[in-house]
């Protein structure tokens, strides 16, 4: 008996993460998004997934949507392909709820689909929770606990079911966040639903802490008060998203994107809310640092809201200049879980593995590890 894979692929998902739109939601800001020059990841994302069965192929059958919705990749890597829904031209919220619907009426074993928290929400809404349903992160946005950790990571889960071996299945929440107060910089998130997961933690993210402030306020300026007195005005400083590194940018009186990129030197903003190729002009004028915190909850350095930190930026800027902040109770949280780094190259991900110094207070540092999550 072979097993039954659904496949849906939103082609526009993440579009507007590398040109700092902070989301993809709706034809308009995809259209923006590919206008200033976004590049779609989420087919080459599915692909590091589906690469992780290649050799289940005569054990099961990709049921899936015409074109880039899932049908080209998955015949592209030469699986037996069922196409069960075709869609328009321009795919939109609707074909992704009638596809999760159709695949749920023949019967598929799994429903694995492509995307962020906005299409995470169409599923939801369209299947019941007899269907196991599993993400493959591809969006700006990825709060829900329904994706796996890296790509990669949803292959193993799907590996595992295909070789029969026993995977708790969860009930995890869905959830998504006000796009327009998003790039606003405020962060309101809500619960739309559940999905029933199969849950192997090694390989399926939590769900991000609400909220975007940290409480412990004193240990918020000791680490920015360090941060600022060993900056070096020979090197502009990329800040990253997040409220510990807001803290920073407050200790040098700069306004902050909170939920954006901005760029430091000498104390002195010279750029703000900049996109992926932005950053990297500006890295190839000056030496850089980059200072960046971890998302709570899940524990991602790179790959969950902050995709203008490209591989190639990342990969300019060093290793040896990254600056990792975080508070010891956002890392305790953590329950020992490694940090993650899902950048969507997967050499650059191996290489930024190992153990990390993270500044926790002033002069006050911890070594934390940095795991790849492919074995």
């Amino acid at each position: 008996m072979r097993f039954k894979l659904g496949l849906i692929v939103n082609p526009l998902a993440g579009l507007g993460g590398s040109v700092a739109l902070k989301g993809s939601d709706g034809a308009q800001t995809a259209a923006k998004a590919i206008a200033l020059g976004a590049e779609p990841k989420a087919n080459l994302r599915t692909r590091a997934a589906l690469e992780q069965l290649l050799a289940y192929r005569e054990q099961l059958c990709i049921y899936t949507v015409n074109d880039s919705m899932g049908e080209q990749v998955a015949k592209e890597l030469g699986f037996d392909v069922e196409v069960v829904y075709h869609s328009e031209r321009s795919t939109t919220a609707q074909d992704t709820e009638l596809a999760a619907k159709a695949l749920q009426a023949i019967g598929v074993d799994l429903l694995l689909f492509a995307g962020g928290d906005g299409t995470a929400r169409n599923i939801c809404h369209a299947i019941d929770d007899a269907l196991p349903a599993l993400g493959i992160p591809a969006g700006c946005k990825i709060h829900s606990g329904v994706y796996a950790i890296t790509p990669k990571a949803a292959g193993r889960v799907v590996e595992m079911l295909v070789k029969g071996e026993l995977v708790t299945l969860s009930e995890s929440d869905v959830m998504d966040i006000d796009e327009q107060a998003f790039r606003q910089g405020a962060v309101r998130a809500k619960r739309y639903g559940e999905l029933r997961v199969p849950s192997e933690l090694r390989y399926v993210q939590a769900v991000k802490n609400a909220g975007g402030k940290e409480v412990d306020e004193l240990v918020l300026a000791d680490i920015a008060a360090f941060v600022v007195s060993e900056m070096d005005e020979q090197y502009q400083y990329i800040m990253g998203s997040g409220s510990t590194v807001a803290a920073v940018m407050e200790e040098m009186g700069l306004e902050n994107t909170l939920l954006g990129v901005d760029l430091v030197q000498d104390q002195a903003l010279i750029g703000q809310d900049m996109t992926a190729q932005q950053l990297l002009s500006a890295v190839e004028q000056a030496p850089t640092k980059l200072v960046i915190t971890l998302i709570g909850g899940q524990g991602h350095l790179f790959g969950r809201g902050n995709q203008q930190l490209s591989p190639a930026l990342i990969r300019a800027i060093g290793k040896d200049n990254i600056i990792v902040v975080a508070t010891k109770s956002k890392l305790q949280a953590l329950q020992g879980r490694p940090l993650v780094c899902d950048t969507g190259d997967s050499e650059l991900d191996d290489e930024l593995s190992g153990y990390i110094q993270i500044t926790t207070g002033f002069n006050d540092h911890v070594l934390y590890a940095v795991g790849h999550f492919e074995e």
